[in-house]
């Protein structure tokens, strides 16, 4: 269940009250008059189901909450409570079903935001790339590719494109088309410094054995792609986080972006090429499947 805070004006309460009364997947409601210093007005609290919440919000929010007040959402992860067991068993569908479209918008936005910290750990994950490709080390890519944290600014995308929020499109490109090249201009910088030391000796990527997958683009690589993506969206909306490892370890992304740099330094440009169109084949994917899955979800609560 999910514990639901608002502060609304004192003219709003009955209308707030009406609201969460006639909703059978609200129970525990709360009300304190005029605790709210600011804004001004009351507090009223209750525990609603999963599946009743992205309505219970498009309530709140037609009815002026979100500008002359405040609601939050908090995940409980154990209630002890008979009537909120009926409440639960009282909503229509299942929790894991449920999609609250504003908690995915707020989430994804923070997750798609270019900060120093995302831009900080693309480069650290496309330098473990690169060191895997000049290693020849599958295990340390498969490393680059947990540590990769481009899947955000790919979700904020597909939310953006599915909900029209131009806003939150511009923010999620701006971290991908300013992550990636800063990204690889660092691991450039850095391969260029370990081959003058002499700890890189690869001349041709054909002495590769391991890692060449990394930069074959065939059909599977889009399907892969879009398997990941929609697995990654799935795992967003059910709130379900243990399966993005799984996405995280099944797409090169980081990984060709890495290729292709150490590619690039050691004059080899067609496989150059090849990865950067692994890493825009993944990046397109995996945006276009999760626009498909939260189409569906669309889809169905429309039906």
């Amino acid at each position: 269940m999910l514990h639901l805070r608002v502060i609304a004006p004192g003219e709003l309460r009955d209308d707030v009250m009406g609201l969460l009364r006639a909703n059978a997947g609200v129970t525990h409601i709360v009300v304190h008059p005029d605790a709210a210093v600011d804004p001004t007005g009351d507090e009223i609290t209750a525990d609603i189901a999963r599946e009743c919440a992205d309505d219970i919000v498009r309530g709140l929010k037609a009815l002026g909450v979100k500008e002359s007040g405040a609601m939050t959402l908090e995940v409980l992860d154990t209630v002890l409570s008979t009537r909120a067991w009926h409440a639960e068993d009282a909503a229509a569908g299942q929790p894991a079903d449920a999609v609250i479209w504003d908690e995915l918008v707020s989430r994804t936005r923070e997750e798609s935001t270019l900060t120093f910290t995302f831009v900080m750990f693309l480069c650290i994950a496309c330098l473990i790339a690169a060191i895997g490709v000049v290693t020849d080390s599958p295990v340390t890519v498969v490393g680059a590719m947990v540590v990769g944290p481009e899947f955000g600014p790919l979700a904020g995308l597909a939310v953006a494109l599915v909900q029209r929020r131009s806003h939150l499109a511009q923010r999620a490109a701006l971290a991908l088309l300013v992550g990636f090249p800063v990204a690889m201009a660092v691991t450039i910088a850095f391969t260029l410094i370990f081959e003058a030391l002499g700890w890189v000796t690869l001349q041709t990527t054909r002495e590769l054995n391991e890692v060449d997958f990394i930069f074959q683009v065939g059909p599977f690589s889009f399907v892969i792609a879009l398997l990941a993506g929609a697995a990654g969206m799935l795992s967003l909306v059910s709130s379900k986080s243990a399966a993005l490892v799984g996405v995280f370890i099944s797409v090169t992304t980081v990984p060709a972006a890495g290729f292709a740099v150490v590619a690039a330094t050691i004059g080899d440009w067609h496989v150059a090429a090849q990865s950067t169109l692994q890493l825009a084949v993944n990046l397109t994917g995996i945006t276009i499947a999760g626009v498909l899955v939260l189409w569906v979800y669309r889809l169905r609560r429309t039906r």
